[in-house]
């Protein structure tokens, strides 16, 4: 397949191409500042050229700004709405305007849908949290309903904390753990979703090619643990211990909302369709995870 991708140099991005690339697929990328071969597109301007897409038979919705990349203001939320929303729109309306569609959107979304959840089990039958997060995915997966009103499969992996080597949540973690200054956070009883990158765009590729499979998808390993559990098998994973913990208030002064909003959120994910569909994740646990990735 012709697989257009945008947030192709992201983290995510990045890896999907590569491993797209070598299961034959020809992988374009829609950027600001393509690379030749690639598509231009501008979504502050409303700018996508339909011609630019031509022969594509497949669309992949990365793009995005980082969640919990830095302190929430109500400027910084407003930046994450645009980030999603708007491009997503842009994206499906151009598509679903072409007169030789792709039969797939493959358009990112996160369990960060789902809010709080103490220890209750969660799958993607769950209603959206009224909060934050949660209003944001629902625009952000409603924004795509242009391709699906046009005829086009739309798909949403909804993405859990994603654990990678070369960048995410690890990339800040690390450094601490193997400093020996790790711990759990504000108890760490809060259930933490998560997956290796490895099962990410395996799965991404799975819901692009199976033409059976269409809305939304838990992208999350069934192996779910607890923060505690997690940052004790991360200090594991760098042979350091990791029984420093890190107090709520301290969470709260350094990341304000974002702390209660994302950090301690407990939302235990079940991966309920992508398993119905056969999927089989290669690192489904914690442990397996880890000493792969760090």
């Amino acid at each position: 397949m012709r697989i257009a991708v945008t947030g192709a140099t992201g983290l995510v991005g990045t890896a999907l191409g590569t491993f797209l690339r070598k299961a034959g697929h020809v992988v374009i990328p829609i950027s600001r500042s393509p690379a030749p071969g690639g598509v231009r597109w501008d979504p502050a301007r409303g700018q996508l050229d339909a011609d630019e897409l031509a022969g594509v038979d497949a669309v992949v919705h990365l793009a995005g700004e980082n969640i919990a990349a830095e302190r929430w203001t109500a400027d910084r939320k407003q930046e994450l709405r645009v980030s999603r929303v708007g491009p997503t729109g842009l994206l499906a309306r151009t598509i679903a305007g072409m007169k030789q569609k792709p039969s797939v959107l493959v358009s990112a979304s996160a369990v960060g849908i789902y809010g709080e959840h103490g220890d209750a089990m969660v799958d993607e039958t769950t209603p959206p949290a009224d909060d934050f997060l949660g209003r944001l995915a629902v625009a952000w997966e409603a924004a795509a309903q242009p391709a699906r009103d046009a005829g086009i499969r739309v798909v949403h992996p909804r993405i859990a904390t994603v654990l990678a080597p070369d960048g995410g949540a690890l990339e800040k973690m690390l450094p601490f753990f193997r400093a020996g200054l790790g711990g759990p956070l504000a108890g760490g009883r809060h259930w933490m979703p998560w997956v290796a990158i490895t099962d990410l765009v395996r799965a991404i590729q799975l819901l692009l090619e199976r033409t059976d499979l269409a809305g939304p998808f838990n992208v999350v390993a069934p192996g779910i643990v607890r923060n505690s559990e997690f940052t004790a098998a991360l200090g594991a994973a760098v042979n350091r211990p990791a029984i420093i913990p890190v107090p709520r208030f301290a969470l709260t002064l350094l990341y304000g909302e974002l702390a209660d909003a994302a950090l301690l959120t407990s939302t235990r994910v079940a991966p309920a369709r992508l398993e119905a569909a056969g999927f089989r994740f290669e690192l489904p646990d914690i442990e397996t995870a880890l000493a792969v990735v760090t």
